[in-house]
């Protein structure tokens, strides 16, 4: 019989080990949450899915954004693509379960919005359609996979690989990377002096490409 600690000790072991090359990537999850501020903050828009416990954490991190993480701040808008689910499930009805993402970012894609997708393998053959959905609607994808190369990774713009074979610790730093893309979202939304991106800034308009800023001259959104 396994002693009673090793499974932690396995476990602890593995996510320590992880956590030496995600220290790496703290530069890219600063650029990535300083950009995401100034798109949603202009009136982008967050598109984000997973399958399973990625699917979870993806709406975790849609909730931080229309609400908040630390800061009282405007809503954000971030929609997670699996809970809707009445449209996912009469499109994996009418199309199968591949297009259930692509079909919704081709609905709500605009240029200037982001798709991130998460997916501990990276081979779900969903994500990888939805990423090429994007593609042809113009949303930027970023995507959170296992370790790289892997399908996913491929098919989207940019990808934060997590260097670990555990299933469980690439999720347990997934979910580190949404509350890391939070805080600097709203570290940029502070130190920014766009009044746009403060909280009591007239909510955007959009309208296609230019977002229209009540009572201000309209703001191209950059792809």
């Amino acid at each position: 019989m396994m002693p009673a600690g090793s499974l932690l000790d396995t476990h602890l072991t593995n996510l320590a080990a992880a956590l030496v090359p995600y220290r790496r990537c703290e530069s890219q999850l600063a650029r990535w949450g300083a950009d995401l501020a100034h798109r949603l903050a202009a009136g982008g828009r967050l598109l984000v899915a997973g399958n399973g416990g990625s699917a979870a954490e993806a709406q975790h991190l849609t909730a931080e954004l229309v609400g908040k993480l630390h800061h009282d701040r405007q809503p954000l808008s971030a929609i997670a693509l699996h809970a809707e689910t009445s449209a996912l499930t009469a499109i994996a009805n009418d199309y199968g379960y591949t297009d259930v993402y692509a079909r919704q970012v081709r609905a709500h894609g605009r240029r200037g919005d982001v798709l991130l997708l998460l997916s501990t393998s990276g081979t779900s053959p969903n994500l990888v359609s939805a990423a090429r959905a994007a593609r042809d609607v113009g949303v930027t994808t970023w995507a959170l996979t296992g370790a790289a190369p892997n399908p996913l990774a491929d098919a989207c713009d940019e990808v934060l690989a997590v260097a670990s074979p555990d299933t469980q610790v690439v999720q347990e730093l997934h979910l580190v990377t949404s509350h890391l893309l939070c805080e600097y979202l709203e570290q940029e939304l502070v130190a920014t002096t766009d009044p746009a991106l403060g909280h009591d800034a007239p909510a955007p308009v959009r309208t296609g490409v230019e977002v229209v800023l009540d009572g201000g001259p309209g703001q191209q959104v950059d792809a």
